[in-house]
């Protein structure tokens, strides 16, 4: 009896083991085949306005802007005053100017008129506002991203530009005063000081700002401050139009060819700076017009034109500051994209984390 007893526990719990190892298996078949079944969280390559907590995106991309704009200013005074000059009377390139204006002035040199440039951040939020919004209005319609790129481009660059141009008319005369330091004689020359300013009496940075605006009033009167709008407009519309949509178009390429390991904000770099490449070789003309005839004052976008083409020739009018506008576009879009796509991250709302990548 004692035997059947221990006999029919021993089956018991033999029974009781194969029955918990048959239920563990089930248990792992079942987990492998919900990792096979269940597919991974669907990837947004493109963070629209809509995801974003706007309290986090505006102050830092305010502080972005403000700090690729203080890093990148030399470019920006190098390229004005190299497609401002006559041919070749003040540098041979962008690394002569930058060596020129150092020996002459020093670092403060490099950043004359910067502060007055700076007002370009208020303008900045008013752009990339209007972008994203444009591009949210227009998600609404049946359009292609690249195309909903190029119009919101233009519709920011127009926004942008009514705001900006008075100042960008200001610093872009203090720019040019540069070339009129060290030179014997070019302090009278109208076309690199129009205003007819006296260097010679030692003003102060902010004294010489206050008289750059009161010469141009006087001169001009009100309209002065938004000389060459035209010319902007019709130099940075097509500018920033162009310039979004072949961001967009070498973006969708990089992360159709490349391994999905790969980092997106590289790729996102990369296609800004192939974007800032391609949109400054089909626009450095009109960016030339544009300088002559914000510094100069003078005549209209088609006598710049014919005077560039006496002056230059055809190569002229496009090589002419090319080399430093494809630096400064170069680094610009890179630094630019790398700021705004990584706040754009930061500042995704909790529900879309999972569903973007780094």
């Amino acid at each position: 009896m004692l035997l059947s007893i221990w006999s029919g526990r021993k089956i018991g719990d033999k029974d009781r083991n194969i029955i918990n190892e048959k239920r563990e298996r089930e248990e792992k078949s079942n987990m492998a085949a919900t990792m096979v079944e269940t597919p991974p969280p669907q990837l947004i390559t493109t963070i629209e306005w809509s995801m974003m907590d706007k309290s986090k995106f505006f102050p830092l991309y305010t502080l972005s802007s403000f700090t690729v704009r203080c890093a990148l200013y030399p470019l920006t005074l190098v390229k004005t005053q190299i497609q401002v000059q006559r041919k070749k009377e003040a540098y041979s390139g962008v690394v002569d100017a930058i060596k020129k204006i150092y020996a002459n002035e020093g670092v403060s040199g490099l950043y004359r008129g910067f502060w007055l440039s700076s007002f370009q951040i208020i303008s900045g939020v008013f752009y990339i506002s209007t972008y994203e919004g444009v591009r949210h209005e227009l998600g609404k319609h049946e359009i292609s991203p690249r195309m909903k790129s190029f119009i919101a481009g233009g519709c920011a660059s127009m926004v942008g530009q009514t705001i900006i141009v008075p100042f960008d008319v200001l610093s872009q005369h203090l720019m040019v005063l540069g070339l009129v330091k060290g030179r014997t004689g070019c302090s009278k020359n109208p076309k690199i000081n129009p205003l007819g300013l006296d260097l010679d009496k030692g003003l102060s940075k902010a004294a010489l700002a206050r008289e750059v605006a009161l010469r141009v009033y006087r001169l001009h009167g009100a309209w002065g401050y938004y000389r060459g709008y035209a010319a902007s407009l019709a130099a940075y519309v097509p500018n920033s139009a162009l310039w979004w949509a072949f961001y967009q178009a070498y973006q969708e390429e990089l992360l159709r060819i490349s391994p999905l390991w790969m980092s997106h904000l590289f790729l996102q770099c990369v296609a800004g700076t192939l974007g800032g490449f391609t949109t400054t070789f089909l626009t450095n003309p009109l960016d030339i017009v544009r300088a002559r005839l914000q510094v100069e004052g003078v005549g209209s976008m088609r006598q710049v034109f014919k005077s560039l083409w006496r002056e230059e020739g055809l190569a002229g009018l496009y090589v002419k500051g090319l080399s430093a506008r494809l630096v400064q576009s170069a680094c610009f879009s890179f630094s630019i994209i790398l700021g705004y796509e990584s706040i754009k991250r930061v500042s995704v709302s909790e529900e879309f984390r999972p569903h973007v990548r780094w």
